[in-house]
């Protein structure tokens, strides 16, 4: 059955629909509690409440936009609000050690780690280097990023889940990505003193 389909069937409070809707959309909903909490305990809560939300609110859904758009949105809110209402502390940088080829990094965010075990250990350092730094962003910045490079959104995509142009959706991508780099960098010199 096709999205739209779904979430009628789910607005009737039809059960199997909605563990259809939960088994589809459970990945996507928990992975961007937790890019944007930080903590798997929270986005597993989060989820849940995300969940919840859609099936007392699925009347209110309008097929102006795809469902997992809404949903993106849902969660997105909730994570955010979550971080707000709990003062989750902007996160400094992270310290520790990073290689060189300081500009490939963030194009290797979501490339697969090497087989060998040394470079996978160290892939999986530079990737929870990178996951801790891109919590350290502002949040309207490190929300963007998320959702482009971990969620593989389009910028259009992203600017209807966070109800803004798609101009500004560019600008957060962009000062996400040159705060990132300086951070980058600035890990790689102190590295080589």
């Amino acid at each position: 059955m096709n999205d739209e389909e779904l979430i009628k069937r789910v607005a009737q409070k039809d059960r199997r629909a909605f563990e259809e809707l939960v088994n589809s959309y459970r990945r996507l909903v928990f992975n961007v509690c937790l890019r944007l909490t930080g903590d798997r305990e929270t986005a597993e809560d989060l989820a849940q409440e995300v969940f919840f939300h859609v099936y007392i609110k699925a009347k209110t859904f309008r097929s102006k936009s795809k469902l997992s758009t809404w949903l993106y949105r849902i969660a997105v809110n909730r994570s955010l609000n979550y971080n707000r209402k709990n003062k989750v502390p902007h996160r400094s940088p992270p310290s520790g050690s990073f290689t060189e080829n300081v500009s490939s990094k963030l194009e290797e965010i979501s490339s697969p780690p090497s087989y060998s075990p040394e470079k996978s250990l160290e892939n999986k350092e530079e990737k929870a280097f990178i996951r801790q730094t891109v919590l350290s962003l502002p949040e309207k910045q490190r929300t963007a990023f998320i959702l482009y490079y971990w969620e593989e959104l389009s910028y259009k995509e992203i600017a209807e889940i966070l109800k803004t142009s798609l101009s500004s959706v560019e600008s957060r991508i962009h000062r996400a990505k040159k705060t990132l780099r300086e951070i980058f960098l600035e890990r790689v010199v102190n590295k080589s003193k």
